[in-house]
């Protein structure tokens, strides 16, 4: 059976199980579900974040408002 089947016979399943095999379900499988739910960004990417952030507040490196990031994205402004 492909995962695809599987998905589709436990949404099928679910939308008609009963609350107390719903709460067990869901009792089984919420750390997996809240692990998936939480981003946490890699030593990589938070040293390059951080660099980011200190060119910025040093004046390296330029910063846009909300209308002008719209204004170069329409290309009614350049950057």
């Amino acid at each position: 059976m492909t995962t695809l089947n599987m998905r589709q016979k436990l949404m099928s399943y679910l939308a008609d199980a009963d609350d107390s095999k719903i709460k067990a379900i869901y009792t089984l499988l919420a750390p997996n579900i809240d692990k998936e739910s939480e981003f946490k960004l890699t030593d990589e990417q938070f040293a390059i974040l951080e660099k980011e952030r200190e060119m910025h507040l040093s004046g390296e490196t330029k910063s846009y408002s909300r209308q002008e990031t719209f204004e170069i994205i329409r290309g009614q402004r350049s950057f």
